[in-house]
């Protein structure tokens, strides 16, 4: 490990000269994964150190990062190619913080099973409870249509057509990048870090992930995580929202400074009037306060066409004022093309990442308190999928 002194500060006190001096250690990149095969019944990973389950559609990995006595900033990277999956799909990255409790690697190596205070109903695993934490969700993304493999023109003659006039030429990848800097305390060290991607098929994808770590002292936030519904394992898709608030016990064991609560989420169900394609109000509630009231949404999703050359499309007339050949304006009936990745969805569009709510809760005394998320979805109705996909951690500061 290299380290870099710093002159922080000089005090001159009866003549004597006292330097402190702070140690900052130098910038470091962790690779996790390096195009790394996920996919269903497929290709298996090079890396003997990789965990594979659920017949490939998660990857896990324990990782030994730099220790940053003094914080560090820390970015995470990914890069994401098609290995012949066509279709939009949810992907998170994950870290299991705290194996010292039940938790997403025990239920996968059957060892352990879900403890029961951990569900409601029929959906395990999906609240913290005294001797299970879920996976702490560090980035949430949405695989787009085919990138890389279908934008190959040549191999796939098809795939022009559904290429629009302002895109040149079909990514090659996509990439995606988050400052996790606030979740220090639980990317240092050794731990295990996984992904999963809800492919179905055997070509599915490969992947690439990097931890960055700046070495500027940061001071390191406590975190803890308090609800994942992504059904990573033997769970179904959580339309529980549509029946019952979800409420979970947010337990701080000490005066906490700073607190603030991390929310992801995102709506699904690929069919006309699916909660992926409706407006759908979101709540929560901290100490029965409401805290957030938003309707989560993106209708920027055409902003990432040249990541979707799969994507099914179809035409739609309109009318448009243009110039004719001899330089005269007119208005004319013009079929423009409307890509599926270009449809407005709930938080997240095809070739996305989601990014968190982040919300402010102050200073908040050491006790349990209750969160209780509230979201007026759809149940699910034979292959019609509604679900929700929420994860909630909160951060914060303390003396001790």
């Amino acid at each position: 490990m290299k380290y870099i002194f710093r002159l922080q500060t000089i005090v001159v006190i009866t003549g004597f000269m006292w330097v402190n001096a702070v140690m900052a250690q130098s910038p470091e990149v962790l690779t996790v994964f390096q195009n790394t095969p996920v996919n269903f019944n497929g290709e298996s990973p090079h890396d003997d150190d990789i965990e594979r389950y659920q017949d490939g559609r998660i990857l896990l990995k324990k990782v030994k990062a730099p220790m940053y006595p003094q914080g560090s900033d820390v970015t995470v990277k990914v890069s994401l190619v098609s290995a012949g999956d066509r279709w939009d799909k949810s992907g998170s990255l994950f870290v299991l913080p705290d194996t010292s409790r039940i938790e997403l690697r025990d239920i996968l190596r059957d060892e352990e099973s879900y403890p029961d205070q951990a569900g409601i109903d029929k959906y395990p695993g999906i609240v913290r409870t005294d001797n299970y934490v879920p996976a702490l969700e560090i980035m949430r993304f949405m695989t787009p249509f085919g990138v890389g493999y279908y934008s190959d023109e040549e191999a796939h003659p098809m795939i022009r057509y559904n290429r629009p006039v302002y895109v040149p030429t079909w990514a090659e990848k996509v990439e995606w990048e988050a400052n996790v800097s606030e979740l220090t305390s639980v990317l240092t060290g050794e731990f295990y870090i996984g992904v999963w991607i809800d492919t179905w098929t055997p070509e599915g994808y490969s992947l690439s992930v990097d931890l960055e770590y700046s070495g500027r002292s940061l001071p390191p936030r406590k975190v803890v995580p308090l609800t994942n519904t992504i059904y990573y394992a033997g769970q179904k898709h959580p339309d529980l929202f549509a029946y019952q608030p979800l409420t979970v016990s947010v337990p701080l064991p000490e005066d906490a400074k700073n607190v603030r609560l991390h929310y992801i989420t995102t709506g699904h169900g690929g069919h006309s009037g699916g909660d992926e394609f409706i407006q759908i109000p979101n709540r929560v509630y901290f100490r029965d306060q409401l805290v957030l009231d938003t309707i989560p949404w993106r209708d920027d999703c055409a902003a990432f066409r040249r990541f979707n050359p799969s994507s099914g499309v179809w035409t739609r007339k309109d009318t448009a004022r243009a110039y004719s050949r001899e330089g005269k304006r007119m208005k004319r009936v013009v079929e423009e093309r409307l890509a599926s990745s270009d449809l407005s969805r709930s938080n997240w569009c095809p070739g996305s990442v989601v990014l968190p709510y982040v919300i402010d809760l102050g200073d908040v005394p050491a006790g349990e308190y209750p969160l209780r998320i509230e979201i007026d979805g759809t149940p699910i109705d034979g292959d019609k999928l509604n679900h929700w996909l929420v994860s909630a951690y909160v951060i914060y500061t303390s003396d001790n």
